[in-house]
């Protein structure tokens, strides 16, 4: 099997299994990785997910091997996307690499070792948040090979670093070291080499820890207030008040109460 999904408690596990390619991904697996991304988001007791590979590698991108006898008419018509695309989730879209055309309503956190490069760094880009060993690194590599981003990357990157350092990056394709990541916005979290899953197990339990409609409300406007002009994005974020009925009464009470004080939240 070459993708595998666990339940940890909240927290959804989906790891890319194929250490002989260094977890690069070919079409059935883009599929599986789709299909559990999919699944995750309408489960109802998940709160979290965390993809990863197997420990030396995040994911070397899409399956040159696979794509190198040329990709048929069905593989293109199955991933063609027009202006018209609007990544609603009522009828999920499939990206070449999976879940990239996805805007779930839960986050997901990237446990990064070793390469997240070409296809790779754009499913890293796909997620909420990157934990990175610090020997681990990302890159355009797929630069080299007249393949283009077409999973975001061009999207994603821009908004996560800046246009300059986008272009940096993507027009010379060169290695970004986890520091360099870390410096510049694209790794949210660094940590020791082989603890990457477990950092990330950490920083999920955490999220899964808080009130969930209001934190996954804040999190969709900050989504969606990129293609909004600032009074529509702010009209936007006001459709969050409606959590504070279900979940900010009751919180502000326990603050009341004397939880959580001075930034403790040790018992919210």
């Amino acid at each position: 099997m070459t993708i595998r999904v666990e339940r940890r408690g909240d927290v959804t596990i989906v790891t890319i299994d194929r250490p002989e390619a260094r977890n690069a991904v070919d079409p059935a697996m883009a599929d599986a990785l789709f299909r559990a991304f999919v699944a995750f988001d309408r489960d109802e007791s998940a709160k979290v997910a965390i993809l990863t590979g197997v420990p030396g590698a995040f994911c070397a991108g899409f399956d040159l091997k696979a794509a190198s006898g040329g990709l048929d008419e069905t593989w293109y018509a199955e991933h063609h996307l027009d202006a018209s695309f609007d990544g609603v989730d009522d009828q999920p879209r499939k990206g070449p690499m999976g879940p990239t055309r996805l805007t779930l309503s839960k986050p997901v956190i990237a446990a990064i070792s070793g390469p997240a490069v070409a296809g790779g760094m754009e499913l890293a880009l796909w997620c909420d948040l990157r934990v990175m060993e610090r020997t681990a690194y990302m890159g355009v590599y797929c630069r080299r090979w007249g393949v283009p981003l077409i999973d975001g990357g061009t999207v994603r990157l821009p908004r996560i670093v800046g246009h300059g350092r986008a272009m940096d990056l993507i027009l010379t394709g060169r290695k970004v070291d986890a520091e360099e990541c870390l410096a510049i916005g694209l790794a949210n979290r660094l940590c020791e080499d082989g603890s990457a899953l477990d950092a990330a197990l950490d920083l999920a339990g955490q999220l899964a820890r808080f009130p969930q409609a209001c934190m996954r409300a804040d999190r969709l406007s900050a989504i969606t207030q990129w293609s909004l002009d600032v009074p529509r994005a702010l009209g936007s974020e006001w459709a969050s008040a409606e959590t504070f009925r279900s979940e900010g009464g009751a919180g502000a009470a326990r603050f009341a109460s004397g939880k959580g004080r001075s930034g403790d939240f040790s018992e919210i």
